[in-house]
């Protein structure tokens, strides 16, 4: 049975009205190359469920997954032990409600969750407010660039992207800023064993609308936001700190504290699985209450209601679908809801003393493997502090090394190489990550094999 409602009088009719001899003109834009001459090529136009199931059974033990072998990726995706019970809470019956809580009688389960969440990662960021969650980390990272123009009241369209922030996050930023005629100033990391503070210092002006910096870096080092903070506040620009891995600030000092103004990043790693890498969820905060009207997204508040009991709502939320498209602080439509619930669930169940005892384990983990690898003939640290993952240098091509790795079992790291193709000098560099889920067996066979393969 074919659901099209449509006859061919009916698009005969609506190509007529918009100039279009037919379906094909509306495709002209995309690249010839890059369009289907027909069916795709050795795909069948059907077959039956069961057979499609076998074969993608067949595709499936193609995969190496995680949990399957000795683990070191990272890079803004991290593999931590979920608790079942994270999964068992988000599916209970006061969380099953519409994805957004337009009806706060009918939400409340939703909305106590959001600002709960709310409150933890405003704590956990050092920040006086936190939005209800964005789509993820990158999103986020965008929208705060964004923010920091509507602060400035388009006065300023300098944006400084650190070295150390991740390429992909960058690049969401250069794409967007297309749109906004902001100009994005980068630079690739320096594979020294610190960032280059003084290099990022001396590229903010008068004409900057804000710095942005990971936290820790793209190369797992831990950079100094205090001195970054005081330098762009002299120049009155903003800082956004850019965190990937929030187990991390279980162990170190929270950007809020060190200076930084807005606050955002990825939230994975808390409550959501890597789930072949997505749905996540963005986290996004502010330092000062007074910036809190620029914010993107939404907030969650708690009122009371005409018989003076608790109640929450939806007190902010400025998005042009709810406002005049003006007033508006963003178009995004919506929050990472069910994400942000595993997270707060996986948050609450850890506690502070929980979440701390987790970052000193990953800490130590990471401190052993970065003493043992150091021993491996060909293998140097680059880093000079890290929290659970760090750069080392092999002298050869990583993405080989990976390569090669893989097919041996152990998935080693992310290659530099492969987030800057283009930057032959980073091409020897592999970001090795630790979690609680690894071992110090995996951590054994990791050696023994860079040894093998490096000799």
């Amino acid at each position: 049975m074919r659901y099209l409602p449509l006859t061919d009088a009916d698009r005969g009719e609506m190509l007529a009205k918009i100039g279009a001899s037919s379906i094909d003109d509306l495709f002209v834009d995309v690249p010839e190359e890059a369009r289907l001459d027909g069916p795709i090529h050795d795909l069948p136009l059907h077959a039956s469920e069961m057979a499609v199931e076998r074969h993608m059974r067949m595709l499936s033990k193609k995969n190496l997954a995680a949990a399957d072998a000795p683990f070191f990726l990272g890079a803004g995706a991290y593999r931590h032990h979920v608790p079942a019970s994270v999964d068992h809470i988000i599916q209970r019956g006061e969380f099953l409600t519409a994805y957004t809580p337009y009806q706060p009688e009918i939400a409340q389960g939703t909305l106590q969750m959001l600002f709960e969440f709310q409150s933890q990662v405003a704590r956990l960021y050092g920040c006086a407010v936190a939005n209800a969650s964005m789509y993820d980390g990158s999103t986020a990272c965008w929208e705060a660039v964004a923010m920091a123009g509507r602060i400035a009241r388009g006065k300023r369209r300098k944006v400084v992207l650190s070295g150390g922030l991740h390429p992909h996050y960058a690049e969401v930023v250069r794409t967007m800023a297309k749109f906004t005629e902001d100009e994005i100033g980068d630079a690739l990391p320096t594979m020294k064993g610190t960032p280059d503070l003084d290099g990022l210092i001396g590229r903010i002006d008068e004409d900057t609308s804000c710095v942005v910096v990971q936290y820790p870096d793209i190369l797992g080092r831990l950079t100094d936001l205090e001195k970054i903070a005081e330098a762009a506040h002299a120049k009155g620009a903003l800082l956004i700190a850019v965190n990937l891995e929030p187990v991390a600030l279980g162990a170190v000092k929270s950007p809020g504290e060190m200076g930084a103004d807005i606050v955002v990043g990825e939230g994975q790693a808390l409550g959501v699985g890597l789930q072949f890498g997505g749905p996540y969820l963005g986290l996004f905060a502010v330092r000062d209450q007074k910036h809190v009207r620029m914010m993107p997204g939404r907030l969650c508040g708690e009122t009371t209601d005409a018989e003076g009991k608790r109640g929450f709502v939806l007190t902010l939320s400025t998005r042009e679908q709810h406002i005049r498209r003006e007033k508006a602080t963003s178009n995004i439509c919506t929050n990472s809801g069910l994400c942000a619930l595993a997270f707060s669930v996986h948050m609450t169940l850890l506690g502070e003393e929980g979440l701390r005892r987790l970052a000193a384990e990953n800490h130590r983990l990471a401190c052993l493997a970065a003493d043992r690898l150091a021993q491996v003939p060909g293998v140097s640290v680059l880093n000079d502090n890290f929290f659970n993952e760090f750069t080392i240098r092999i002298g050869r091509d990583a993405r080989e090394v990976v390569r090669t790795l893989a097919d041996k079992g152990i998935l080693a790291g992310v290659s530099l190489g492969r987030l800057y193709p283009h930057a032959d000098d980073l091409a020897d560099g592999l970001l090795v990550t630790l979690t609680e889920t690894t071992s110090e067996d995996d951590i054994d066979a990791l050696c023994a094999a860079l040894k093998e393969v490096l000799q």
